[in-house]
């Protein structure tokens, strides 16, 4: 089986798992959002996941009127399967809950949440496991947002490395109708490997349209040594 078949599948899955949770779980008003995207290249915070390779990525939330939701979304993926020929893993699913609010009056939102990134697939005997735990807190005003994220495991099986933490500050500006100017600067520090330490940043612009469609373009780098900026164009549907 192809690994997008696979993606496809196991998103699919996904989808209807919780669907079925959230109608199960209650009968209160929610809502459920979704979308589908094809980009050029899949970055994790900045690093890319697919070999610089195109990815096929997904996801479904459902959002209670409390604030409170829940959610799953995949993409294809190459990086293990690159460090390691004896790893089948070629696709991410990640789960996350979380609780979303404002403070009063003040504009400011916050978010707080879990996010679980799993990589399902055969790893060879001794190969560390990507699996990864992060315990998320945002907040938001107007055009900006800052969000933390905590590794409670090893941080994409890199050994030793629990309690790493992810700070990254973005600006989404909507110059004009349909048109928004994406910005954000980052910092992974990775727990007892100080050498792996490493700042990321990108510019972008989206373009939205009535169908619900997006494309997007942005221009990306790190600071990490011997790692080249990436142009990223992605193509997205949201339902």
């Amino acid at each position: 089986m192809s690994s997008q078949h696979r993606f496809i599948r196991c998103i699919r899955g996904a989808a209807m798992a919780l669907a079925l949770a959230g109608s199960a779980a209650t009968a209160h008003a929610g809502n459920t959002s979704g979308s589908v995207a094809v980009t050029s290249d899949y970055l994790f915070r900045g690093v890319s996941q697919t070999g610089r390779k195109p990815a096929l990525q997904g996801g479904v939330t459902w959002t209670a009127d409390n604030g409170t939701y829940a959610g799953a979304w995949g993409s294809s993926i190459g990086w293990l399967s690159d460090a390691d020929p004896g790893v089948s893993s070629q696709v991410e699913l990640d789960g996350f809950l979380g609780y979303s609010g404002a403070f009063g009056d003040s504009g400011v939102g916050y978010d707080v949440g879990a996010n679980y990134y799993w990589y399902p697939g055969d790893y060879p005997a001794g190969f560390n496991s990507p699996n990864t735990l992060e315990l998320y807190a945002g907040v938001t005003w107007k055009i900006l947002g800052a969000k933390y994220c905590h590794s409670t495991t090893d941080l994409f099986g890199v050994p030793g490395s629990k309690g790493s933490g992810d700070l990254d500050v973005t600006a989404n500006w909507e110059f004009t109708p349909g048109w928004t100017l994406d910005a954000g600067v980052g910092r992974q520090w990775v727990k007892r490997n100080r050498d792996l330490d490493y700042g990321y940043w990108k510019l972008g612009v989206t373009r939205r349209f009535g169908s619900g469609f997006s494309v997007a373009a942005s221009y990306n780098d790190t600071d990490l040594n011997g790692l080249d900026d990436a142009f990223v164009l992605s193509l997205s549907r949201a339902f």
